[in-house]
């Protein structure tokens, strides 16, 4: 036997069975021989799912020394280290700074370091062994050992261990609900020949790696191992995809460039003024200015508020059933501008639910909500009692029999134990009060025909058909017979087998306008996104021979139609409007029919009756130049693969979009790692979509979504309101420190970096912790989201961040201009260094307060709304106070006694910050303009 290299894009699913076996050189009756293996292992390679290395954990630590202003950090620290050497000093400045570094980077390490485990899902996909046969005898091989050329036997319960195209197929289903999205099993044919357009998840001659037989058996020659799988080509698809930063990540990044440059160049400012003024003399003392004001630019604190404050949204989320697994994904919810939905358990319940019935006498929708037998059947508009109908009622006992699923209750809930479409007919004939229990003693099941995928259709045969008289009217024929035959199934194929009809009590012969009739409508209850199935019965005098189905199923009477859908969420209505009320576009992709997926979608809201929708095939003909072109005005998406979802996403973020996409199965996953938020689906959702996702949905609920969009949007606003209220201190921390050697030559640094460090990290942290958990202002659904491109100095913030720091600074040196000549008679003539620490501390309490709204004035809001920031506000007054008055403390710190006067002159100084801010306010609501924060 020689080693095949066949073509790799070769369409198996258009290949017939001897060409697919001369393909790959193997035989069908013997398989490959042991020497045949050998090579193609050595050819191919285990079938195995290859790994491209990431990041090792140290190089991950190691990365986030890399930030510019942990950089300027580590270098003041340094400098700090070595002036404290040269004057025989403690270096505790240099000590506290670079313990501030290494929480910085340990925090990111945390965030980042988390092992990428989606590819280790997707290889737990992969059976441990399986049975082939080789040199004409069966045997047991691990499913790495498997290469193309195999043959490879199959039977229910068995898990798929590589693609492969039916050589047999014997009452073959398959549930590849993991790898297409599907719910359905899917029934397989060896024999059929498929076109090359077909999707994936209508190839019916060919099984895949990772899914499973549900029932019957097969032989597979296999095509694929590896990452020449389906499998393998989303693992590869799963690794391709570069992660973004978020748009968090980007405003933190712009906001350190900003802030080492701009402090960079004012240190070089102060510096050279001082040396032209003063000479190289003073560059020591020059210096040690600099170190001050590089470490007031600092934030320190602000990546651990925001590394707490996005665990607080998480728990929030979680409160909504909304389970974050990255945390910097709790802001970019804030920031989504699309949301690109699955269908299935999404948008729907998950829940197939009877909606519509059609005889030939009545046309009945059917009501309830669920698998609950709750409902009315409505005829004319009028409910009626439908075991009163002969054709309805038979039609009932049809679905209700011919039929192997069992509606239960469960923890309260009602349940399905069998197939989701059968299941809704036996919900159906439950709302009408037929007992299935009771029924299934007084008629026994003597024959049964299963379906079949070339039949479409399935029958059984019942005796002690006198039983249904007690519970319905019955058709006159029934009366006597024996036996009773129930199908269901396609309504074109059973209907071919139809030669009678059943209108009432009434049984005629089928004429072409009749069956003609039946089809529209039937036609017409799927184009409303129904799924349809026809109902037949025939009476019989003897048990049929169970190996001729074609035989028994002749002479049908025809009974009827009934229309089911996943019914929809009833919140996902209300969660749409919201959606577009605030900016956000929904979009469904799915791998559903288009029909279903138009009727739904209309439904929704989600598109009206002039939108249009693109199917697998229509994308597979799209250069990604058209689909971004197309993604501007199509909402919804139907029959999508792997690749498909993956294209929309990126093309959607190639028009500045961010975006949300959900899903549940294997193929999901490379979409949901390239999307900004992927979400997964908590309860039907495989490992693999959780592993690649940003959160999980706890319910599998759009609602969730929604509701999580705006938590996020609440957090994006509460991070914008604590960087205005930290930054606007450290840019006045930044000026008071520059002013004083240029405006008073004569004074010390007013700020130690040790000070400095207790401000941006206590007195700034605590209130700035407290900000993060302000409650969403009444209108948060009713805005756009904001623009992903926008800044973290967008909308006024940066104007307000460098209005308020010069202010600030205005109202410091003010302030030190007075302490210093207060100081200067009597006492400790380096008080006015305290008092400008005090006052700078204490003036930033009443900015925390001033800061909680935009436009509304603190005496308009209530404390009690967000308690933590009054709470805040007093311990830090209290630890500020002990620095002064706490002797252990105040020699490490530096600080001085203050008296009574002094405190109340810094009180009184500090209060004018709020004064300020309150007054803008004002200046505003009297210019009639509206700050949004």
């Amino acid at each position: 036997m020689n080693n095949p290299s066949p073509d790799s894009t070769t369409a198996w699913h258009t290949v017939g069975i001897d060409e697919a076996l001369s393909q790959l050189d193997s035989n069908d009756d013997t398989g490959l021989t042991a020497q045949a293996v050998l090579d193609r292992r050595s050819q191919y390679g285990p079938n195995e799912l290859e790994e491209v290395g990431g990041r090792p954990a140290w190089r991950i630590l190691l990365d986030q020394f890399t930030n510019i202003m942990l950089l300027m950090l580590i270098a003041v620290a340094v400098v700090s280290g070595v002036l404290s050497y040269r004057n025989q000093e403690f270096p505790k400045d240099a000590i506290a700074i670079f313990a501030i570094v290494i929480l910085n980077g340990v925090l990111g390490y945390l965030q980042e370091s988390r092992a990428e485990k989606a590819l280790a899902a997707l290889k737990q996909m992969a059976s441990p062994s399986v049975r082939v046969q080789r040199d004409g005898r069966l045997q047991e091989v691990p499913s790495q050992d498997l290469v193309p050329g195999d043959i490879m036997l199959l039977e229910a319960g068995d898990q798929v261990a590589a693609d492969g195209r039916l050589l047999e197929a014997s009452n073959l289903q398959l549930r590849e609900s993991a790898l297409t999205g599907e719910a359905q099993g899917v029934n397989k044919q060896a024999t059929r020949t498929l076109a090359a357009d077909t999707g994936l998840a209508d190839r019916k001659n060919l099984v895949f790696q990772g899914t499973e037989v549900a029932q019957g058996r097969g032989r597979v020659l296999i095509t694929g191992t590896g990452m020449k799988t389906e499998l393998g080509r989303i693992a590869a698809m799963l690794q391709g995809v570069e992660t973004e930063p978020t748009p968090l990540q980007q405003r933190m990044t712009q906001l350190g460039n900003v802030l080492v440059t701009g402090s960079l160049t004012l240190v070089a400012i102060v510096v050279g003024a001082g040396v032209f003024f003063g000479g190289w003399g003073a560059f020591e003392r020059l210096l040690e200015v600099a170190l001050s004001m590089a470490v007031a630019v600092v934030p320190e604190g602000l990546p651990a508020v925001i590394t707490v404050t996005l665990a607080i949204g998480t728990q929030r989320m979680v409160r909504r059933h909304a389970l974050i697994r990255r945390l910097p994904a709790v802001e970019t919810l804030g920031s989504v501008t699309t949301i690109c939905s699955d269908k299935t358990g999404t948008l729907t319940q998950n829940k197939m639910v009877v909606q519509q019935m059609r005889t030939l006498s009545q046309s009945l929708q059917v009501t309830g909500e669920g698998y609950a037998p709750e409902g009315e059947f409505i005829g004319e508009g009028q409910p009626l009692d439908p075991r009163q109908v002969p054709d309805v009622g038979l039609l009932l006992v049809d679905g209700l029999l011919c039929n192997d699923s069992v509606l239960q209750k469960e923890a309260g809930d009602w349940a399905i134990m069998g197939d989701p479409t059968e299941g809704a007919l036996v919900v159906m004939a439950a709302k009408s009060g037929l007992d299935r229990h009771r029924l299934g003693h007084e008629l026994q099941r003597v024959v049964e025909f299963p379906f079949s995928s070339e039949r479409k259709r399935m029958s059984v045969v019942f005796s002690g058909v006198n039983a249904l008289a007690a519970d319905l009217a019955l058709p006159k024929a029934l009366a006597s017979a024996p036996y009773l035959m129930l199908a269901k199934g396609s309504p074109e194929m059973l209907l071919e087998c139809c030669t009678h009809g059943l209108k009432g009590t009434e049984q005629f012969e089928l004429d072409k306008e009749t069956r003609s009739r039946i089809l529209d409508n039937s036609a017409e209850m799927a184009a409303q996104g129904l799924r349809v199935l026809g109902f037949a019965y025939r009476p019989i005098t003897t048990v049929p021979d169970e190996g001729d189905p074609d035989l028994a199923e002749r002479d049908l009477v025809w009974l009827g139609l009934v229309g089911m859908i996943d019914a929809l969420r009833p919140e996902v209505r209300v969660a749409v409007q919201r959606c577009r009320a605030a900016g956000i576009r929904p979009m469904m992709i799915t791998g559903d029919h288009q029909l279903t997926a138009m009727a739904i979608a209309q439904d929704l809201g989600i598109a009206d009756a002039e939108a249009k929708s693109l199917s697998g095939a229509d994308l597979e003909a799209m250069g990604q130049t058209d689909l971004e072109a197309a993604v501007k005005e199509v909402n919804i998406y139907a029959r999508v693969s792997p690749e498909h979802k993956l294209r929309i996403v990126k093309a959607l973020q190639k028009d500045h979009q961010i975006v949300a996409m959900t899903g549940d199965g294997v193929n999901d996953a490379p979409a949901l790692k390239q999307a900004e938020i992927g979400i997964a689906m908590g309860i039907t959702g495989t490992d693999v979509s959780k592993e690649a996702s940003d959160m999980v949905l706890l319910d599998d609920n759009f609602a969730t979504i929604v509701a999580a969009t705006e938590e996020g949007r609440v957090v994006y606003t509460n991070i914008r309101r604590f960087v205005k209220y930290i930054l606007g201190s450290n840019i006045g921390e930044l000026l008071t420190i520059a002013l004083s050697p240029l405006l008073l030559p004569i004074l010390d640094v007013p700020l130690s970096p040790l000070q400095i460090l207790w401000m941006n990290l206590v007195t700034d942290g605590f209130p700035a912790l407290a900000l993060a958990v302000e409650p969403a202002e009444p209108d948060v659904m009713e805005q756009p989201p904001h623009d992903p491109q926008e800044g973290i100095f967008a909308r006024g913030l940066g104007a307000y961040m460098l209005r308020i720091g010069i202010v600030f600074a205005i109202i410091s040196v003010s302030m030190m201009v007075w302490a210093y000549q207060h100081a200067q008679q009597g006492g400790d003539p380096d008080r006015w260094k305290t008092m400008v620490f005090t006052t700078l501390c204490l003036a930033q309490m009443g900015h925390a307060i001033a800061v909680r709204s935009g436009s509304r004035l603190t005496i308009e809001m209530s404390p009690w709304s967000n308690p933590f920031v009054l709470g805040a506000v007093l311990l830090t007054c209290v630890l500020q106070l002990m620095l002064i008055y706490v002797e252990p403390l105040r020699n490490f710190f530096g600080t001085h006694l203050l008296s009574s006067f002094e405190l109340l002159i810094c009180f009184g100084f500090s209060t004018l910050l709020f004064v300020w801010v309150e007054a803008e306010k004002i200046y505003r609501r009297i210019r009639g303009k509206v700050v949004r924060d």
